[in-house]
Order: C-alpha cells, then sequence, then structure tokens
C-alpha cells in the first residue's frame, strides 16, 4: 500500500510547497506518476520481440567511440513504455525511445561505447540493463562484445 500512496504523498507535498512555477511541477510529477503507474498496473503490459539483443561491433582501434544499436518491436496490444536503461558500466552511455511505442511499432536503444576505457587488446562485453511493462520480458540484459586492439 505504500507504494500506492508515494506518488500521492509527493504530488500533495509538491502542491503545498512548490513555487510560484506550479503547473511545471505538477506536470511533471503527473507525468512521473503516469510512468510509475505503467510498471506496476499489469493490466496495462503490452508484449516486446527484441529484433537483436546481442552484437558484436567486431575490431576497432582504441580511440574512437563504438554506436550499437539495438531494435524491439511492441508486439502486444498496449503501449510499451521503458522504464529504466541502464549500462553496466561508466564506459558506456545508453539513449532509448522515451516515449510510447504503440502496437506494432518499433524502438531502439543505443549504446556508445568508449573504447578508451580497460585495456588493449583485449576482448570486451558489455551490458545494457532494460526494464519495461513487457509481460513477457520485464527485464532484458542486451549485451554486446569486440575486440579493441592499441594504437598503432
Amino acid at each position: 500500500m505504500r507504494i500506492a500512496l508515494l506518488p500521492i504523498i509527493t504530488l500533495a507535498t509538491a502542491i503545498t510547497f512548490g513555487c510560484k512555477d506550479k503547473p511545471v511541477s505538477v506536470v511533471a510529477l503527473q507525468s512521473s506518476m503516469k510512468d510509475q503507474v505503467h510498471q506496476f498496473d499489469t493490466a496495462n503490459y503490452s508484449t516486446i520481440k527484441w529484433i537483436d539483443s546481442v552484437k558484436d561491433f567486431g575490431t576497432m582501434i582504441q580511440g574512437p567511440k563504438v554506436k550499437i544499436v539495438f531494435h524491439f518491436l511492441n508486439s502486444g496490444n498496449k503501449p510499451l513504455y521503458l522504464a529504466e536503461v541502464k549500462p553496466s558500466c561508466g564506459c558506456t552511455l545508453a539513449d532509448y525511445t522515451k516515449s510510447a511505442i504503440l502496437p506494432g511499432q518499433q524502438g531502439e536503444v543505443t549504446a556508445e561505447y568508449d573504447t578508451n576505457h580497460g585495456m588493449a587488446n583485449q576482448p570486451v562485453r558489455k551490458s545494457i540493463s532494460v526494464t519495461c511493462n513487457a509481460k513477457n520480458k520485464i527485464k532484458t540484459m542486451l549485451v554486446f562484445t569486440g575486440f579493441v586492439k592499441g594504437k598503432a
């Protein structure tokens, strides 16, 4: 019951103690509450089909950043929301489709790996954890691999 009351208490606090720009704060909280509702309300869950969840970027020379794109499809009949996309370490940045992915539409998670991290002439294996409102796969681990050669 505490989980359900937290967004209401937060909203009430913002309205009571907020600054002059209450409408912006309230809108932000309402958006946050909407995302939380989709996470906890299993009636609004969809299904997801990962088109590619494992990628190999091949061999790169140490220095440039590598961009890896993972694709998925909303294979259900409700809007699909990605709630959290979290790389396994600081050498990888992640971005993702932040709006609702409607049934039949595709979305993506993009990873940017900095080849300057880690040791040269070593294999690389990194992951990104994705949490969404999919009843068939709430949490998915995306993986990319490759090899980083030292600078010539």
